[in-house]
């Protein structure tokens, strides 16, 4: 089939490769937001997925908007039988949807009709979720709520970060969207309805969401701080200043600290939560690189019963 591919970030880099390796499709263009501001200089960058299509050739179209007719009228000219998408980040409407003659194939990192939205992974992690997955499913104008094509599933493993974990999905649902569109172009593929019942919701992760409660249980503290990284890093506040923490770990062995009260030794920091403690293993101060805990510790000459959060 000939195809335009739509996405923006390094996730959706595997499946575009993807694409490009197989000998049964030819991906005519990309569709991608515009550059946008980086780094501390504030220049404008290219995504990862145009950097991608330029490496490869390939026709790159950044509309502001997916419902300006330069664009549309771009993408009828472009004639793609189907657009497989892959975290693009713009809704859709209805006049584009209707373009291509087999619709717009979402790859979403989500086991639907669980969690529809921007942070599927994300929240996945928070909740505790033991497995996860990927679907493929025709877009509608409704959010993440079109007929799915297939499925795989992924074990979540205790240690998961929502990177490590998106990197694993990337990869093996770049398979899959391949596949869907094996099977949509040869006819072996019909879009089946999403289930009613188990339908929740997976809205984008704000920095406000991402900052620690420690009166949480730490069970709980640890779900937000691999949910929230690397982005957008679950944080609190001490001395004043943001602090950034990278990875902790439950400490069941300690007990007895008040939430965010921390109890500082030569080779461990631990900070109290709403239950048992739990270690502070990587920490990124405000302005300034990761460090392991202790050296941040050494550094500011930390005392025990200081507080986090405060």
């Amino acid at each position: 089939m000939r195809l335009v591919f739509a996405g923006t970030p390094e996730v959706a880099v595997p499946a575009l490769d993807a694409l490009l390796a197989s000998d049964r499709h030819e991906v005519a263009a990309v569709v991608t937001r515009p550059d946008a501001p980086a780094g501390r200089g504030r220049r404008l960058v290219a995504s990862p997925v145009a950097e991608r299509a330029a490496e490869a050739g390939i026709e790159i179209l950044r509309p502001r908007r997916p419902r300006d007719p330069d664009f549309q009228d771009r993408l009828r000219r472009i004639a793609p039988d189907c657009c497989p998408v892959v975290a693009y980040g713009a809704l859709l409407p209805k006049s584009a949807l209707d373009i291509p003659a087999h619709g717009w194939v979402n790859l979403h990192f989500s086991l639907l009709p669980a969690w529809r939205g921007a942070a599927p992974v994300q929240h996945a992690l928070l909740a505790g979720d033991e497995i996860t997955g990927a679907t493929t499913f025709l877009i509608e104008e409704g959010l993440d709520s079109g007929p799915v094509f297939g499925v795989l599933t992924e074990q979540i493993r205790a240690q998961d970060t929502s990177g490590d974990l998106l990197t694993r999905l990337a990869l093996a649902g770049a398979g899959l969207l391949v596949a869907t569109m094996d099977g949509v172009e040869d006819g072996t593929l019909r879009a089946t309805p999403q289930p009613a019942e188990g339908i929740t919701s997976a809205p984008k992760f704000t920095v406000d969401d991402a900052r620690v409660d420690w009166s949480a249980p730490a069970l709980r503290v640890d779900r937000l701080v691999r949910a929230c990284t690397p982005a957008p890093g679950a944080w609190t506040v001490f001395r004043g200043e943001r602090l950034k923490l990278r990875q902790i770990a439950p400490a069941p062995e300690h007990a007895g600290l008040a939430p965010g009260e921390l109890a500082v030794e030569k080779h461990s920091v631990h900070a109290g939560t709403g239950s048992h403690a739990v270690a502070l293993r990587w920490v990124q101060p405000q302005g300034k690189k990761p460090m392991r805990a202790e050296d941040w510790a050494r550094g500011l000459r930390l005392a025990s019963g200081e507080r986090l959060g405060a």
